[in-house]
């Protein structure tokens, strides 16, 4: 029952430098001309466009947690199908949306439902790909959430198979659409902390939020009867259920081995710390710096690694060579709780959870989660700072919802579309592949053929395998 494949290729004729450039430039200048830019056919001309007075019918495949969220911030327009494998999930969200048909298989329902013009994606990890490409085959537009993909192989097929199929696409990383990131890059671009060849991202998860770093358990549970299993699996190894995990490791906020909530951790399903939290805050320096793909990643220290989790604790190093007018840059993630030595010119007690620290040589910016509140360092030059003039459009409403359901009716692209989001996700995803292949291995990476020239074992992790039936 996989979706049917359309046969495309890629040929690249621009340095990822200059295809990053002109990705957010086509963005930019769209949104100021509120029309397509970059030599795209009219939204109105394709199948699937609404007019902006008419209202889209859109599917949600999940529907609790992040899926609510994402069908509540579209509800302005008709919720016409769901799809979970969890029932009871599915008939809370049924109450709400009493209208819309109810469905325990994505690719079922996109078979079925023929009249639908967009989707919203927002489950495991690993379903992101299977689900989203079935929609986007079926010229569906896509709203999918962060990290957009479970593999770094998938991501690049989503961004050919949008751009091949012609569809309005949003990653659900929200910052993105925000006024922080806009400010942070005209503060950059501006010159006022000179050239950066050194950031630092940081985030507390998993701590708090999921596990990580834990042998399976043992043994295996009954199946709940609301929870189609086999399905939840999807296009994973299949493994039996298991409920809880045992007492002796159970927190506030991890008791369920998989489900629902407890999935991010484990490699088949989820992407860890840097799959849940990079694409909000790596963002910011992937904009401002126009980061392509790096040369290099390197796992700079771990906590204990196991073979199906991620570890509880990781450092990693890209490195980035120069792009346009900009030198290269090292950027160091710490996810955990872990932290880069607090600035000297920092006048707060300590950083925030989550962050990132742009260091110039002329001066430092920081800045929150999603880009949130940059300011120079020491923060009271803040005070007599004259910000640059607003060059990058904003977004109304700051909302990714809406921009997304704009470009559905023949807007402007979505700022994060799979143009822009899908090599990010790329490099992104890379750090997971050199968690797994561990310390002492610095991977040298080849974007053009998706490779690590110098580990072909590599290779298994950057795409990945499917169970039948379930293939990208």
């Amino acid at each position: 029952m996989a979706c049917k494949k359309a046969s495309f290729k890629v040929v690249r004729t621009e340095p990822p430098s200059l295809q990053i450039n002109r990705r957010h430039f086509i963005y930019t200048s769209a949104l100021a001309a509120g029309t397509l830019a970059g030599g795209l056919t009219p939204c109105m001309s394709r199948p699937n466009y609404k007019s902006p007075n008419e209202k889209l019918d859109i599917a949600g495949v999940g529907t609790n947690g992040r899926a609510a969220a994402d069908l509540e911030a579209v509800s302005s327009e008709n919720i016409v199908a769901l799809c979970d494998v969890d029932a009871n999930s599915l008939a809370d969200a049924l109450k709400k949306y009493p209208r819309a048909r109810p469905y325990t298989d994505y690719r079922i329902m996109l078979e079925t439902e023929k009249t639908i013009d967009a989707v919203t994606v927002a489950t495991p990890d690993h379903h992101h790909a299977p689900a989203a490409i079935c929609a986007i085959r079926a010229g569906k537009h896509v709203y999918v959430e962060k990290p957009l993909t479970h593999t770094v192989w998938e991501a690049r097929q989503l961004t050919l198979a949008a751009r091949q199929h012609g569809v309005a696409t949003q990653m659900g990383n929200q910052g993105h659409c925000g006024n922080g990131i806009r400010e942070l890059c005209e503060m950059i671009w501006s010159g006022v902390i000179g050239q950066v060849r050194e950031v630092h991202c940081w985030t507390d998860r998993p701590k708090g939020w999921w596990m990580q770093g834990l042998l399976r358990p043992p043994g295996s549970d009954p199946v709940p009867s609301y929870l189609d299993w086999d399905k939840w699996i999807g296009p994973a190894p299949m493994r039996p259920y298991l409920h809880q995990w045992p007492k002796e490791l159970q927190k506030p906020y991890g008791k369920n081995v998989y489900h629902p909530a407890n999935w991010k951790g484990w490699w088949d399903f989820g992407c860890g710390a840097i799959g849940d939290m990079a694409c909000h805050i790596m963002d910011c320096p992937q904009m401002a710096l126009k980061l392509g793909p790096p040369d290099s990643v390197e796992l700079i220290s771990s906590s204990e690694r196991v073979p199906e989790m991620a570890p509880l604790q990781s450092v990693l190093r890209f490195q980035f060579p120069a792009r346009a007018d900009m030198p290269p840059c090292a950027l160091t993630w710490y996810d955990s709780g872990q932290k880069p030595p607090r600035p000297a010119e920092m006048e707060a007690a300590e950083l925030e959870d989550n962050g990132t620290l742009l260091m110039g040589d002329k001066g430092k910016i920081l800045c929150g989660s999603y880009g949130a509140n940059p300011r120079l360092l020491p923060e009271s030059t803040m005070a007599d700072y004259k910000r640059p003039p607003k060059t990058l459009p904003r977004v109304p409403g700051d909302s990714p919802h809406q921009d997304w359901i704009r470009a559905c009716k023949g807007g402007p692209p979505p700022c994060s579309n799979f143009d822009i989001s899908g090599p990010f996700v790329e490099w992104v995803l890379l750090g997971n592949v050199a968690i797994r292949l561990g310390l002492g291995k610095k991977l040298h990476w080849d974007s053009a053929h998706l490779r690590v020239t110098n580990a072909p074992e590599a290779a298994e992790l950057i795409r990945g395998a499917y169970r039948q039936g379930w293939q990208v």
